[in-house]
Parts: C-alpha cells; structure tokens; sequence
C-alpha cells in the first residue's frame, strides 16, 4: 500500500490534536535547544532565531520547522546553518523529548510576518479602507428592504 494508502485516510479539515501537540512540543524545544547555543556551530549560534511553528506529518517522522532570524536579516545563512545541523539538532531536540521515534527536522523560512506586513500595508492603503467602509455601510440593517 505504501504512502499513498496512508495520505488517503488523512483527509480531515487538518491536523490531529496529536500532530499540534507534538509539533508544539519540538517547537518550544527547539527554540530552548537553539537560545542555548548547544549546537557547536558558530554561524548558529552568531543569530537569535525565532521557532514559530513546528508542523508534523502525519505520521510524526518528519516535522518542518518554521524559522526566521531576528530582524530577518541573514535568512539564507541561518536557513543553511539549520539545515547544516538538522541531525545534531534532531538529536538534541529527542534527547529532550519522550517520543518514541524521533522526527526528521526540515527548515523552513517563516513568511507570516511578510504576509502580515503586506496585509497592514494593505488596511493602510486609502482604497481599501475606503472599499472596506463602503463594504460596512452596506451592510449595516437600517435599509427598510
């Protein structure tokens, strides 16, 4: 049956309680490993990196980590010191934990702070809040229809 079988039967809304559990569990972890400094790298440990999601597969065996330096600056060098130490990390990151197996870690920019700056710059925009006050007065009962 393969993976194939095993995606068909995980087509709920999202993912489990136990996926977000778990995928919390490496996040806080992680972000712990990585303000101590424990991986003996110095181009990781020369930047502060934000952990701010953890999403597991379904089965838990690999859980991409969703990263972003402070300031956002050096992203291609943090992404690559990351993924440079993805096994140390892992072992760490299990050390810690109480899982029976240990997921693979992938690294991944975050891009939610960049999708919201470009939704605050787009609420800005006078169009939009225009259209948007439009939108309300519309709605708003008080017609008679």
């Amino acid at each position: 049956m393969g993976a194939m079988a095993s995606n068909r039967f995980n087509t709920g809304p999202g993912p489990s309680q136990r996926q977000l559990r778990v995928g919390e569990l490496i996040r806080r972890t992680l972000s712990d490993v990585l303000l101590r400094g424990d991986v003996h790298d110095p181009d990781l440990n020369r930047v502060s990196i934000t952990v701010g999601e953890v999403r597991c597969a379904s089965d838990l065996k690999v859980a991409t980590a969703y990263v972003m330096p402070l300031g956002g600056q050096g992203v291609d060098e943090a992404l690559l010191a990351l993924r440079r130490n993805s096994k140390e990390l892992r072992h760490l990151v299990s050390r810690e934990m109480t899982l029976k197996y240990a997921p693979e870690l992938r690294f991944e920019i975050d891009r939610t702070f960049d999708q919201m700056d470009e939704t605050r710059r787009l609420f800005a925009d006078e169009t939009v809040r225009r259209d948007i006050a439009a939108g309300e007065a519309e709605d708003s009962p008080g017609d008679g229809d």
